[in-house]
């Protein structure tokens, strides 16, 4: 093995190594040697199918990086997206919403996977949806399906990523006064509350809520509501003299 190959081969196994640090100098390192050695390409995507491999998100994570990644290539990053450290989950959603901007094919598997994956996949794959700007219809009910999971993190998912559909109509409001007056968990209503605040044009019911949520107990709930009440505030249009 000349030095090279020795280079290659601790780089590799860097991929593989229980110290973020490590896996992360690895992982720059072969993003730039792949990128023009067809060789390193392949040895990686082989890599891929092999379970000795502890990190094979860290292997399909540099092949992302490349020109026109394999399917395998984007499954292992799904797969990925169930990482048990948010900050590697996060990498790789970034990298996905990235690539999903030039490939639609990859839009419908992160609506596919809003819909059927684990707890940790359907929230990244929510928030993936939401960072593409989507206009669409499927993208919609992606969230508002979103919103009725047994999975509280993944309510919480959708009621945030709802503020930025600009096309959110009546059924979408409404399902987030919904989640705002009977969801059971704390985090849902308040991420329901923020974000009717931040569509704007707020229902009567909506603000009634509000009002009557300010003499809650529960301390969490009352920064949200009050959070909500400002953002309306700044929502109001001015008044004129004239």
């Amino acid at each position: 093995m000349n030095g090279d190959d020795a280079k290659t081969a601790a780089l590799i196994a860097g991929l593989d190594h229980p110290q973020k640090p490590k896996i992360r100098a690895a992982v720059d390192a072969l993003i730039a040697s792949a990128a023009h050695d067809s060789r390193l390409r392949t040895i990686l995507e082989e890599s891929l199918s092999n379970a000795q491999h502890k990190n094979r998100w860290a292997f399909a994570y540099v092949l992302g990086h490349l020109p026109q990644p394999s399917g395998a290539t984007v499954r292992c990053l799904l797969e990925g997206l169930d990482h048990g450290e948010p900050d590697i989950r996060w990498a790789i959603a970034l990298l996905l919403t990235r690539l999903a901007r030039t490939e639609s094919s990859l839009g419908n598997l992160l609506l596919e996977l809003s819909r059927g994956g684990t707890a940790n996949q359907k929230r990244m794959a929510i928030y993936c949806i939401r960072d593409l700007q989507l206009a669409d219809e499927a993208s919609l009910r992606a969230l508002l399906d979103g919103s009725r999971d047994p999975e509280a993190a993944v309510r919480v998912a959708a009621a945030t990523s709802l503020k930025t559909r600009s096309d959110a109509g009546a059924s979408a409001r409404n399902r987030l006064l919904e989640l705002f007056l009977s969801d059971e968990d704390v985090r849902v209503r308040n991420a329901a509350a923020i974000t009717l605040a931040q569509l704007g044009s707020p229902s009567e019911d909506f603000v009634a809520a509000l009002r009557a949520a300010e003499k809650s107990g529960n301390a969490p709930l009352k920064k949200a509501v009050s959070a909500a009440l400002s953002l309306l505030e700044s929502k109001r249009p001015a008044s004129s003299d004239g």
